[in-house]
Order: structure tokens, then C-alpha cells, then sequence
């Protein structure tokens, strides 16, 4: 039996070889932050390797089992082997998900954004609930999150909030929640109770080292520095350190105010700018190659791409895998592996 594609062990090992090669370098500690990524890459190559070997060595053995029972009947052998089958089927299945995961920057940390749309404190108090949703969802996958800017709303509820999050595939799983999600429900803020429909984005931003090439004129560069602020109980700086930058050509927006300093959040927000602009113009080239193609797809920022709706009945659905649920509060305390597998699966 051969395991070939995605599933060739070897192909792995070798790989976890090399990065295991990178950490024993002398030079390796010099650069933490690169050095924190290839660690996070050796835990994961082990995870995959192991589950592999594991798996394989497990097939190879009922293979075994079936040649016995060719030659004479079992039924408790029979039962044995099912069993076996049926939970290695099981752990396939939830493996597969994992070696999905093998685009250009899957492996790497990101940060998530969330923008309250049109509708006022009702899609702020909507942007507040996906703020805690992803939070949750985070906490469940064992990932660190850091804030790096947060913007309450007037009334309730957030206009925007970033997020840091820093674990194994975190922007490989959380890059399909970019786009706006939709939310249909009966308004706490409303005295009539009427049924309201609010919008809020997300935008998942991978983070690079320094090897992306990405050149910035300063003339391009709007710079404000303000007052930082943060929810309760977050030890946000209140001095006059928080950074916005603004792209001019691109009317690229970014804010950092979680570190000490203003150098140090300018320092961050210049790097989210640099791979929010290097994101842009890989977008870019999709679009014209899917030109080209004769298969132009949206991938937009703007695309909607899931529909939370609690009332007249329950429902979340995707929209572009059309799987959907109708648990939708156990969706926004943060379940929402089935739609990324969906998603993963679908692309």
C-alpha cells in the first residue's frame, strides 16, 4: 500500500529533517520571531508524522487480519477488523482536514480584523458578538490571541477590533472567514421589537517575515498618532501612542496601539500595512488570471459569505459551500470548524 500526495510520510519526515537542520544552525536564535515559526512547523510536521505512521502501520495490520479470514472464518476477527476500519476512518477523516492545509502561508500567524458595517449600534453590538465568537473559537483551538486595537462603539458593542492570533495553521483555518457576515434577529435595541438585519466584516491578514519585498514611498503615508483605548479589563496604554497609518493609493487603513511605545506600534502597524498591501496585489493577480480563464470569481472584501439568522427561525449558513446549521448559538460560541472543513474540503 502506497500513501502518495499530501500523505507521503517520507516526503514529511524529510521536511521535519531539514527544519530540525534549521534549529540546530548557531544562528538560529537571532531572529525569535522566525525562530518561534519553524518550532511552531517541527510540533506540527511531528503531529502529522506520528498520526501517519500510526495510521499506516494500524492498515497495514488489518490487511494481515484479512488474509486470515480468506482462509478460514472469523466472526469476532471480523467484528475486530470493522472496528478498526471504522476509527481509522475517523482519524482520516479529521487528518485530511489538516493536510488541506498546505497553501503558502497556511502555517502562518495572522490577524484578524472585524468591522462593524452600516446600521449603528446594531452592527456594532453584531461586530462585538463576532469579536467574541472568533475569541472563543481561539481559546478552543488552543491559539494565543493578543489585541492590537480596539474601537468601542458610541452605544454598545465595537466599530472595529483587532486581533493577533499565533498558533499552528491559525491563518490556514481563519482565512476563510473573510468577507461580511449578515445577521437577521429581533433588535434588544429596538422598543418595537422588530426584526433587524445588521453587517459586519472580517479581514484575516497573514503575518510574514521580512523576506516579503514590498517597497513604501513615505510621501504615500498618512501618519496619526492618537489615544489609545481598550475594553475593560484589556492593560491598554492611555498615553498618546496609538498609530494609524493610512495608504493613500490604496486607502489602506492600519492601527496598532497594544505596545509600549508609538515607535513600537508604528513599528507593527507598518508591518500589517506591508502584508496587507502584499495580500492586495496577490488578489490582483487572481482576478486576472481568473480573467484569463474565463472564470472571473468575486474575492472582494465586500463578498458576503455567511448568514446568521435568529429570528424567524435558527439558522447560520455559508453561502459559498451551502452547509449550514440550525444550532446557532453554540456557531457564535466560537463551533465553527464544520464550516472551515466545508470550506477547506470545497476548495
Amino acid at each position: 500500500m502506497t500513501y502518495g500526495g499530501h500523505f507521503d510520510v517520507d516526503q514529511k519526515l524529510n521536511e521535519l529533517e531539514q527544519k530540525e537542520n534549521q534549529m540546530n544552525q548557531a544562528d538560529f536564535w537571532d531572529n525569535k520571531e522566525k525562530a518561534d515559526q519553524v518550532l511552531s512547523e517541527i510540533s506540527s510536521l511531528k503531529k502529522e508524522t506520528g498520526e501517519l505512521k500510526e495510521l499506516k502501520e494500524i492498515n497495514e495490520g488489518n490487511l494481515e487480519m484479512i488474509s486470515l479470514l480468506q482462509e478460514e472464518k472469523d466472526e469476532s476477527l471480523e467484528q475486530e477488523i470493522e472496528k478498526t476500519a471504522n476509527d481509522t476512518k475517523e482519524r482520516l477523516e479529521k487528518l485530511s482536514v489538516l493536510l488541506l492545509l498546505n497553501g503558502p502561508y497556511d502555517k502562518n500567524n495572522c490577524i484578524l480584523e472585524v468591522h462593524s458595517g452600516a446600521g449603528g449600534t446594531e452592527a456594532c453590538d453584531w461586530a462585538m458578538m463576532l469579536y467574541r465568537m472568533y475569541l472563543r473559537y481561539c481559546e478552543k483551538k488552543g491559539y494565543k490571541t493578543e489585541m492590537v486595537d480596539y474601537l468601542e462603539g458610541e452605544e454598545a458593542g465595537i466599530k472595529s477590533a483587532s486581533i493577533r492570533v499565533s498558533g499552528a495553521h491559525a491563518y490556514g483555518y481563519l482565512k476563510f472567514e473573510k468577507g461580511v457576515h449578515r445577521l437577521v434577529r429581533l433588535s434588544p435595541f429596538d422598543a418595537a421589537n422588530k426584526r433587524h438585519t445588521s453587517f459586519a466584516s472580517i479581514d484575516i491578514i497573514p503575518e510574514f517575515d521580512n523576506t516579503i519585498n514590498i517597497e513604501i514611498n513615505e510621501k504615500d503615508l498618512k501618519i496619526d498618532v492618537y489615544r489609545s483605548s481598550g475594553c475593560g479589563g484589556q492593560g491598554v496604554n492611555t498615553t498618546d501612542s496609538a498609530v494609524r497609518i493610512t495608504h493613500l493609493p490604496t486607502k489602506t487603513v492600519v492601527t496598532c496601539q497594544n505596545e509600549r511605545s508609538q515607535i513600537q506600534n508604528k513599528e507593527q502597524a507598518m508591518k500589517m500595512l506591508k502584508a496587507k498591501l502584499y495580500v492586495l496585489e496577490q488578489e490582483k493577480k487572481e482576478q486576472e488570471l481568473n480573467q484569463v480563464k474565463g472564470k472571473y470569481q468575486n474575492i472582494e472584501f465586500g463578498s458576503q459569505i455567511r448568514s446568521y439568522v435568529m429570528n424567524p427561525y435558527s439558522m447560520v449558513k455559508d453561502h459559498r459551500t451551502n452547509y449550514e446549521t440550525s444550532n446557532v448559538g453554540k456557531v457564535l460560541d466560537g463551533d465553527l470548524d464544520s464550516f472551515i472543513e466545508a470550506c477547506l474540503k470545497g476548495e
